[in-house]
């Protein structure tokens, strides 16, 4: 009840400043307070929770899309916001999602032929470990199937797609798209043994590919070397596209929170992470503390700073220092890369928020094609990291 108490009257703060319509807000700064009240700070909206409500408003379990990766990167944003709010709407609009796609005998109609189909997986390991059913871990266990006969390169990695459009080819996207479920799935169903080492060998496989000498990975790689984007050397895609880079960022500090210390390929992604972070770094925009869409070409005119991949950029880092994989300096980086998503950040009249300048999905391409891409607002890719980080940083 007090709980309950603490987010009506959340809800009731962002309703009355619903006329600040833009973080930080541009309205003249209120006269600064003297007495004991200047030594009290003043209480920070719980973002999470206004844009989980915002969103559900927005949209039933029955209409908020089909099994999709975008859906399922929102609702494990979702779930981690339940987690620390103990608030049974979340977990239920999570469920009932989830069941309209998994019977009660357990099957799914998936076929799971390509990563992106798999993340929404996730969702069926915590509905497991939520409820104890038994038919999300049968549906569960047709992806972790599904990986025994998955085309892959010649040294291991995960074709993006089982598909001649996708054959042969490493994106940065799909390690966050299995290898977070894999780690999660071995642990919940004592299945680690294969998970660890797989997730982990998934991430080294990819790194050696796509991670060049500036720490940045590119979009993608063709190891054919014969689709229309790879370089005839390399085989690298020609870009660095934030948030293939960011889907990376996450899976690879995801991956090194479950691995044991132990783990024969730690050190190797120890060293992966910590160049991506030194490009991280680099990187960031000087002047609002996000990232580019094309990382690296900041300094051209068109260039824009891109939500969904700068959320990213900012859990990873502040999530690997707090883990120690990554030096201490790197909190400021965080801080400034949350402080600039937060610029992003409104809340309409209506008294919904709005989170801007997302990116829609995206295939590999040139650096025009990614500049033109639609910037939208309140994209699921947004949202899900987004919560994903504001659960990490909003208590710093």
């Amino acid at each position: 009840m007090r709980r309950r108490r603490l987010r009506t009257a959340l809800t009731g703060l962002v309703l009355a400043s619903a006329a600040l319509t833009t973080l930080p807000a541009a309205a003249p700064a209120p006269t600064a307070p003297t007495g004991p009240a200047a030594l009290r700070p003043a209480a920070a909206p719980d973002w999470s929770t206004a844009v989980v409500d915002s969103t559900m408003a927005r949209y039933t379990p029955s209409t908020i899309g089909g099994w999709s990766y975008p859906v399922g990167l929102y609702l494990y944003g979702q779930y981690l916001t339940y987690r620390r709010t103990h608030d049974a709407r979340y977990l239920t609009y999570i469920k009932s999602y989830v069941d309209r796609f998994v019977k009660s005998d357990g099957s799914i109609d998936q076929s799971f032929n390509s990563l992106d189909s798999m993340q929404a997986g996730r969702l069926l390991v915590i509905l497991h470990h939520e409820t104890g059913q038994d038919r999300y871990r049968k549906a569960a266990k047709k992806i972790r199937d599904r990986l025994n006969t998955y085309p892959r390169t010649a040294d291991g990695g995960f074709w993006h797609a089982n598909t001649s459009s996708r054959a042969h080819q490493l994106w940065a996207d799909g390690v966050y798209m299995v290898n977070p479920f894999l780690v999660e799935y071995g642990k919940e169903f004592g299945d680690s043994a294969y998970t660890d080492d797989e997730a982990a060998k998934q991430l080294y496989v990819y790194g050696s590919h796509l991670q060049v000498a500036n720490g940045l990975l590119k979009h993608a790689y063709d190891e054919s070397k014969s689709t229309s984007w790879a370089d005839p050397q390399t085989g690298l895609a020609p870009e660095h596209w934030c948030r293939a880079v960011g889907w990376y960022s996450m899976a690879i500090v995801n991956v090194l929170d479950a691995v044991p210390a132990n783990q024969s390929r730690r050190p190797q992604l120890l060293t992966i992470f910590r160049k991506l972070a030194a490009g991280l770094e680099k990187y960031q925009d000087p002047a609002t503390g996000r990232w580019f869409q094309v990382m690296d070409k900041g300094n051209r005119s068109d260039d824009w700073t891109e939500t969904s991949c700068s959320s990213m950029f900012t859990y990873a880092l502040s999530r690997g220092v707090q883990q120690g994989y990554l030096d201490p300096h790197y909190a400021a980086v965080a801080q400034r890369g949350y402080q600039g998503v937060l610029a992003k950040l409104s809340v309409g009249s209506d008294g919904r928020t709005n989170l801007a300048d997302i990116s829609i999905g995206t295939n590999v391409g040139d650096y025009a094609y990614y500049i033109a891409r639609d910037r939208a607002t309140n994209d699921f890719h947004g949202l899900g990291a987004f919560l994903i980080m504001n659960e990490q940083l909003r208590g710093d």
